[in-house]
């Protein structure tokens, strides 16, 4: 098993900490792991993403060309990066904010509200989080109750009060997706 994911969009919508929960998380499975972000000098607002490695067998080169799973939150990532999804391959997206969105016919698409699902939450900032349940519905590459194992170990202890709200919206990610 090895799944190439990234995750894009803007800074401040959580991308590298739900890359680096998805790799924690692959940590207390037990898989091999990489997590490589890349953000602009800007923080929030500006562009990031973050790419994750998973496989049960070593990990060669953190550098990726091409994704199994490709998430994007904007349009600018979106546009980036449609093309690098492998045939076959899945594309998640949050519609808010896409003017155009995705085309390809060789890939499994998956439109998923989560700016819309966070606010009736009445937590805006769990939005990454339902974006990772999503995420593990389509592609269960760690267990949920790793994912849940990784949050608890990415998150500073002044963040653990909110663990349980964060691990709601995984599992409402998880119900969002048909």
């Amino acid at each position: 098993m090895k799944q190439e994911i990234i995750i894009a969009g803007f800074g401040g919508q959580g991308v590298l900490s739900m890359g680096k929960i998805l790799a924690y998380s692959g940590v207390m499975q037990g898989l091999e792991v990489t997590w490589m972000p890349s953000y602009g000098p800007e923080m929030r607002g500006g562009t990031a993403n973050v790419t994750v490695i998973l496989s049960d067998n070593r990990i060669s080169s953190p550098i990726v060309q091409d994704y199994d799973t490709v998430i994007v939150l904007n349009q600018q990532s979106l546009d980036k990066f449609e093309s690098s999804v492998k045939p076959g391959g899945i594309l998640m997206y949050d519609p808010n904010g896409i003017s155009n969105p995705p085309t390809r016919t060789d890939i499994t698409i998956y439109k998923i509200p989560t700016t819309e699902e966070s606010a009736k939450m009445g937590n805006p900032r769990v939005f990454n989080m339902i974006v990772l349940g999503a995420l593990l519905k389509v592609n269960p590459v760690v267990e949920i109750e790793n994912s849940f194992k990784g949050l608890e170990k990415s998150l500073p202890e002044r963040l653990h009060k909110t663990i349980p709200a964060n691990q709601q919206a995984i599992l409402h990610g998880m119900e969002l997706v048909q």
